[in-house]
């Protein structure tokens, strides 16, 4: 059996707070371990790595030109 670790731990290796822990368990972006109803969230470490997978994006390459002008030419 995988080791189970507490909110205040997952919260602590994610970077995050156990607010947005607790915000991201209730909307289903992370999955977790609850033996009683009302009882005790544990998460395991496929758990946080299948949550930092999804919320992991490519970057988007920089656009060249932020502006519609076109770049003023050359004077020949």
């Amino acid at each position: 059996m995988e080791k189970l670790i507490s909110r205040k731990e997952a919260a602590k290796i994610l970077g995050i707070s156990i607010a947005t822990l607790d915000a991201a368990r209730n909307s289903g972006m992370i999955s977790y371990v609850q033996y009683v109803q009302n009882g005790c969230v544990y998460f395991t470490d496929a758990c946080l790595q299948e949550y930092i997978a999804k919320c992991t994006h490519r970057a988007k390459p920089m656009e060249k030109s932020t502006t519609y002008r076109k770049p003023r030419s050359a004077r020949e």
